[in-house]
């Protein structure tokens, strides 16, 4: 899919729904399971798969990372910390499978040095995460890079969405606003899904979704409602250690997602009324007066 034409549509151009994988942090450190999300992803239809990637000393406090926190690192929030993430040569080796299996590969930069990181990759796109809606310099650096670029947009009110906005299109480049609603995982009464068509009229652009709740139905409703990106996390066991774990899909949750996301424009159809020769031919058995 060709991701500068999707971010510049307006929403009535586009059929396709672009699905990306939110592996996030989800692989533990553990870049067998890294790989096996990208398998997964892949064979399940999605269009992209998604990483996380920080800078430990520059994203949290030296007081936080002196902290306690048991996990299977150690016992300081230090060693959880710096067990989640993956070094260069780690992330080249993901790159390498995603690009063999033909799916799309980035990951979300928590700070400037981890934005260079992660375009060094040569990703598709990048990914504003909802943090980061508000930072105004690391919006810009990233608008710089003339990537394309989905815009997650919670935790901000809409004259900050505007001002990213403005931020991105000073550059010209490319980009998609993506609701969300920022609590792991979210409650469907939280969810607002109206924001959607708030987001399409405000700026007369596609917008797309990004979803933390645990539940399929949700996202298929954003579908009905418009949206042409979807990103979702996903993890290969709900079970497994993690603070995302929890607002994930498993397997096959996230094949029962995209197999219905594929049927939603042939079932949306075009809004204009037709009357077809498979009604006529019902017409004529129905409308006797008619004959």
């Amino acid at each position: 899919m060709n991701l500068a034409k999707l971010m510049a549509a307006e929403i009535e151009e586009l059929t396709d729904i672009y699905v990306i994988a939110e592996a996030g942090i989800n692989h533990n450190g553990d870049l067998e399971i890294a790989k096996e999300l990208i398998r997964v992803a892949s064979s399940t239809g999605c269009d992209a798969i998604k990483f996380q990637k920080r800078t430990i000393d520059t994203v949290y406090s030296p007081e936080l990372l002196a902290e306690p926190r048991e996990s299977p690192w150690g016992n300081t929030q230090r060693a959880q910390k710096e067990g989640l993430e993956f070094d260069q040569e780690q992330y080249l080796e993901l790159r390498r499978l995603a690009s063999s299996l033909n799916i799309h590969f980035s990951a979300s930069a928590w700070d400037l040095a981890s934005l260079k990181f992660v375009d060094d990759l040569n990703p598709e796109f990048h990914k504003v995460a909802s943090a980061f809606i508000t930072n105004e310099t690391f919006l810009a650096e990233v608008a710089k890079l003339g990537r394309p670029t989905f815009i997650s947009t919670g935790m901000c009110t809409l004259e900050q969405i505007d001002r990213a906005v403005e931020i991105f299109k000073a550059t010209q480049c490319p980009f998609m606003l993506m609701h969300t609603v920022s609590v792991y995982p979210a409650k469907l009464s939280s969810l607002n899904m109206r924001m959607l068509t708030t987001l399409q009229n405000r700026y007369s652009k596609a917008v797309g979704y990004s979803g933390h709740e645990s539940s399929v139905s949700p996202t298929l409703c954003a579908a009905a409602l418009g949206a042409k990106a979807i990103e979702r996390h996903f993890t290969l066991d709900r079970t497994m250690y993690g603070s995302d774990q929890a607002a994930s899909l498993e397997p096959d949750g996230l094949q029962r997602l995209v197999a219905g996301l594929r049927k939603y424009p042939e079932i949306l159809g075009d809004g204009i009324k037709h009357f077809d020769a498979e009604e006529v031919a019902v017409a004529r058995k129905l409308r006797y007066w008619d004959l």
